[in-house]
């Protein structure tokens, strides 16, 4: 039976539904659910394009790579473990108190929202992500939101990702 997952942008009112894709990413996703629900500070990415992501602390155990990719298509939910050496530099702009800076890394849960996405780092170069789920309902209200983010910032936005029981 099919898993899903809602994921929301608190502030702006606004969640879409994505389906769990267990064949491929199995894992994952079981890593993701078991960590359910966990909400975060909302970012825009800076080079991945149209990509909004929070970090949260890291999942135990980390699933490995599975399902990955670095070019991720409009309604991808992505993955990434990082340690704490990948992602504390702080050219990256975040604060120190946010996950960024713990010492054992922090855990990247990511949307896609529109085409076009690389996932390439200038420091560090190419940074494949594990695809767990898609968006079913709700990418154009999510794309919208995202593109809000980007023109209008992020500052005070949160997202919640949670199961669907």
């Amino acid at each position: 039976m099919a898993r899903y997952i809602t994921i929301s942008l608190d502030k702006r009112g606004v969640s879409c539904r994505a389906v769990l894709l267990d064949e491929e990413a199995p894992r994952t996703c079981e890593a993701v659910w078991n960590a359910l629900p966990r909400t975060g500070s909302a970012y825009h990415a800076k080079y991945a394009r149209n990509e909004v992501y929070t970090l949260v602390p890291p999942f135990d155990p980390k699933p490995g790579r599975e399902n990955s990719t670095i070019t991720p298509i409009p309604g991808d939910v992505v993955y990434f473990g990082f340690e704490a050496w990948e992602i504390g530099n702080t050219a990256y702009g975040y604060e120190e108190s946010s996950e960024a800076h713990g010492d054992g890394g922090a855990t990247d849960l990511a949307f896609f929202y529109g085409r076009n996405n690389l996932l390439i780092n200038g420091d560090a170069g190419w940074v494949p992500g594990n695809v767990f789920a898609s968006i079913v309902e709700g990418l154009p209200e999510m794309a919208a939101a995202s593109q809000d983010l980007w023109l209008r910032g992020v500052e005070g936005e949160t997202i919640t990702y949670a199961r669907v029981e």
